[in-house]
């Protein structure tokens, strides 16, 4: 009888502790070996498919998130259930939009730092359209067009000259078919916190970026303290200049390491 009372028992405890959100636990140390990619917007997980093999020959365990672009919120959600599924320290690296959502997921314990990559960095309250309104529209926004629910797509036109213009005719195709519609809603959004006040982070410019100004891109980096890299890359520098990104992700992990390791 006392077997069957105490196994149930000790069942249930192990699902509660399952079940617990990262905030209610301890923070991982030890090295980072698991980098977290988080696509932006009018792309998907395949867009960091340069990038994957790169990281995974230098022996990291790399994980991309497929963010659904129906909101902020969502797409925090989305990456914080990657995340929390790792087993230690977590380098969390975001493009474009992504750079958003990393900003808030950021907050979760086991992430150890952010690397931002041709990216938004708003400040807790910001929004994306609060923080591009000083530099100007970008050419890309010409190209952008509208589907049901306030979602945006963006032409071929907008891909092939001001999304993607160093790539292949090739990529441009692969770019423009795999591409994720974006929730508009979220360019007015206010972030709720940013992660980059409290975690080490890094930030690729892209100097021919037609999607996001560069000069907003330099002023977020030097404003959160980042660790700048800059390369002659269109928007989508992780494929157009993968060897050169995935190094700076792969020192940028070796470096979080450094840092948790020293804080234990």
């Amino acid at each position: 009888m006392k077997l069957r009372i105490v196994f149930p028992s000790l069942f249930f405890a192990a699902l509660i502790a399952m079940a617990l959100p990262m905030s209610a636990q301890s923070a991982p140390t030890g090295p980072i070996k698991n980098i977290v990619l988080v696509h932006g917007a009018w792309a998907d997980g395949s867009s960091w498919s340069k990038i994957i093999p790169r990281l995974e020959a230098k022996g990291y365990h790399v994980v991309a998130v497929q963010n659904p672009l129906s909101s902020i919120a969502d797409d925090v959600a989305a990456t914080n259930r990657v995340i929390d599924a790792q087993d230690g320290p977590v380098l969390l690296v975001g493009h474009s939009y992504g750079g958003t959502v990393i900003t808030e997921a950021g907050m979760n314990p086991k992430v150890a730092g952010l690397v931002y990559v041709a990216a938004f960095a708003p400040d807790a309250g910001e929004t994306m359209g609060g923080l591009s309104k000083p530099f100007g529209p970008t050419p890309l926004g010409n190209e952008l067009r509208p589907l049901d629910g306030g979602f945006l797509v963006v032409t071929k036109k907008g891909v092939d000259e001001d999304f993607a213009q160093d790539l292949s005719v090739q990529e441009k195709a692969l770019a423009l078919a795999t591409q994720g519609p974006l929730q508009s809603s979220v360019f007015g959004t206010p972030v709720k916190a940013a992660a980059w006040h409290t975690k080490p982070s890094w930030f690729v410019i892209a100097a021919n970026d037609r999607a996001i100004a560069p000069e907003q891109e330099k002023m977020t980096a030097k404003r959160m303290g980042a660790k700048m890299l800059t390369l002659q890359s269109s928007h989508v520098a992780m494929l157009a200049k993968p060897a050169e990104v995935s190094n700076f992700i792969a020192d940028a992990a070796a470096s979080g390491s450094n840092k948790t390791q020293a804080a234990k």
